[in-house]
């Protein structure tokens, strides 16, 4: 394989060549041409790991008008945009003219002839793009060790920033040759380096950094979160793309320092603004033309969608590749065994609770009727222990389990003073994120037992109500002030509660250790350990295969399911509601799919209505243990 790829380290130059032999008709079709060309050439792997990503290198690093990736959130959607797609310049010294292309640019060159009667002008989408919120680590090292891309600091670029890049640990004052040893997450990433100007264009950067990013929000939907954020440039089916989808983009790096300056200006001349002469509020400008040093800008040459984000599955769609899917179901039986024996162990010993947690992991929003979202199954494990960081240790080893997961501490604090629901700012036309603006199969953990007495003001109030219809309804109504606009989600939603939770769920089973802990640190203290554990990919890759499997039942298997049904009523209409039912019939479609199996066999209806029966059981004592009515 080469070391320099000119289409990765000179994107512009395909481009451009393709536009050059149109001669600039649209009607060519030289633009198809290159989108094709990027996905012919991206198709390989090895040249997709060549590609640098944003969510890796630190953009001093990254060569500006380059080609590279980015894994992240559509997190808001600005208003479409209007560019010179085609236009002529004329050489100062030699007055010739030459046809150029505006496409996938932020700045033209110079000597613009504006009398061009050719000018071509064309609209493109622009999209304010977040890393993936909730993002586990272990998917972010995944990822980081699977690239090869070999970069080293941008000359031409670095002495120009004015701003420090989104790496603000302190792991950016490590000399660059020592990266490698301090970052296991970037093992095959090789920093090359020129020679000492370079160094002392660096060093020259860094101390012009005198502006802090705190300055501008990069509104991450999530507290605490890090990692750069971009404006992606869309020319072509943007209709395609909808608000909170995860996707690796591949496009044309764009960081000119004139996009700088440019907000600089705006900054300076911000009181002066004409109404006539901008539509834009100051507010409203700084917002949508950050510092590219901040935020650079990516112009998309094409996007591969992240539905599960797993670096383990392999880059193609699950249901294209049969050979790993069929090994994969071969061997998911043994893998739902010891995953079981480790959950359980999780649980206390409760192996009831890992059953229905292991339900809980693979269950998805398959279909939606009417209003119902079908597939959903929020889980509510109630009798955790309290005074102990237990739930805490749960969490870890769900995090180390699925790819993306938040833990949302329900104190009253948190519910009076967070803001879960996204807003919209009319003043800064801009979407303000909110901690339930989530990607698509995140993990919500939601932890009532931190939840203290007190009073819940307003917000709280909208928080509850906002955490009981994303439960019930896999929705979040957005606030617009005027309205509200509902997002539909698909979000696994795991409630821990000392007694049973004052939200709603689908399933609520009271946890029952099994085990006589001598020390509760010394338990958790194993717990740790065993995170560490080899066969975690294996259970990461289980989880995320299952929930991507189709599932039927044949006529002869409802039939039976209906007879069955019949004949549980006829003592005692009372005994089983059609709630019931439906629960049944989710607990056994999740029972069969976690075993690998697509269809709903007898066996496993039966082995459903077992567990039901052990688990409606338990929740009966646990009432009559509160002193409630069974």
């Amino acid at each position: 394989m080469p070391a320099t790829r000119d289409w990765i380290n000179n994107p512009l130059g395909v481009v451009e060549g393709m536009f050059a032999s149109s001669q600039g008709n649209p009607k060519s079709g030289w633009e198809a041409e290159v989108t094709g060309f990027f996905k012919e050439q991206l198709r390989d792997k090895e040249a997709r790991a060549s590609v640098p990503s944003l969510n890796d290198v630190p953009l001093h690093y990254l060569k500006p008008n380059s080609l590279v990736k980015f894994r992240c959130l559509i997190q808001d959607m600005f208003d479409p945009e209007f560019y010179m797609g085609v236009y002529e310049t004329v050489d100062p010294s030699t007055s010739a003219k030459i046809q150029r292309c505006g496409k996938y640019k932020d700045v033209t060159e110079s000597g613009v002839e504006f009398n061009f009667s050719n000018t071509v002008t064309s609209e493109r989408q622009t999209f304010y793009c977040v890393p993936i919120p909730g993002e586990s680590p272990w998917v972010k090292e995944s990822y980081a060790c699977s690239g090869q891309a070999r970069v080293m600091p941008s000359t031409s670029y670095v002495p120009s920033r004015q701003k420090r890049s989104y790496e603000e640990d302190d792991d950016m004052e490590v000399p660059p040759q020592k990266q490698r040893e301090t970052h296991p997450g970037h093992q095959n990433m090789t920093v090359l380096h020129g020679n000492g100007d370079c160094k002392r264009q660096e060093t020259e950067a860094r101390s012009k950094q005198t502006t802090s990013a705190s300055h501008l929000d990069l509104n991450f939907p999530l507290p605490g979160e890090k990692g750069p954020s971009c404006l992606v440039k869309v020319y072509e089916e943007w209709d395609q793309f909808k608000l909170n989808d995860t996707l690796e983009v591949y496009g044309i790096l764009s960081v000119s320092p004139a996009l700088s300056a440019l907000t600089e200006e705006k900054d300076v001349s911000s009181s002066l603004l004409d109404p006539a002469e901008s539509m834009e509020t100051a507010e409203e400008q700084r917002v949508h033309s950050p510092p590219a040093s901040l935020v650079p800008r990516l112009h998309m040459l094409c996007a591969k969608p992240l539905p599960l984000n797993n670096p383990l599955l392999p880059y193609a769609a699950l249901e294209n590749n049969s050979a790993f899917l069929s090994s994969t179901l071969s061997e998911m039986a043994s893998i739902r065994t010891e995953l079981l024996t480790y959950l359980t162990h999780v649980l206390l010993g409760d192996a009831l609770a890992a059953e229905y947690l292991i339900l809980h992991l693979i269950s998805n929003v398959y279909a939606r009727r009417d209003v119902l979202p079908l597939g959903k199954f929020t889980l509510n494990l109630s009798g955790c222990p309290t005074g102990s960081s237990y739930t805490e240790q749960l969490y870890q080893v769900i995090q180390q389990l699925v790819p993306c997961s938040y833990r949302l501490s329900m104190s009253l604090q948190n519910m009076n003073q967070l803001q879960l629901v996204p807003k919209k700012d009319y003043v800064a036309n801009r979407l303000v994120s909110g901690a339930l603006q989530l990607a698509s199969n995140t993990s919500l953990f939601l932890d009532e037992t931190q939840l203290e007495q007190g009073q819940l003001d307003a917000t709280g109030v909208r928080n509850i109500t906002a955490l009981g219809n994303l439960i019930s309804w896999q929705k979040v109504d957005y606030d617009f002030n005027y309205h509200q606009m509902e997002f539909p989600c698909n979000i696994n939603m795991l409630i821990v509660s000392e007694g049973r939770s004052l939200l709603p769920s689908d399933c609520w089973i009271p946890l029952q250790p099994q085990i006589a802990m001598p020390s509760m640190e010394e338990y958790l203290g194993a717990i740790q350990t065993m995170q560490a554990s080899p066969q975690l990919n294996k259970f990461r890759i289980y989880l995320s295969v299952a929930r991507t499997l189709d599932y039927s039942i044949t006529d002869e298997v409802t039939k039976a399911v209906e007879d069955d049904f019949v004949e549980m009523r006829k003592d005692d209409p009372q005994s089983i509601s059609a709630e019931d039912l439906h629960r049944l019939l989710v607990v056994a479609r999740l029972l069969s799919l976690s075993l690998g199996q697509t269809t709903l066999s007898r066996d496993n209806w039966m082995r459903a209505k077992h567990m039901e029966m052990l688990r409606t059981n338990r929740t009966e004592q646990q009432k009559c243990v509160n002193g409630n009515e069974p």
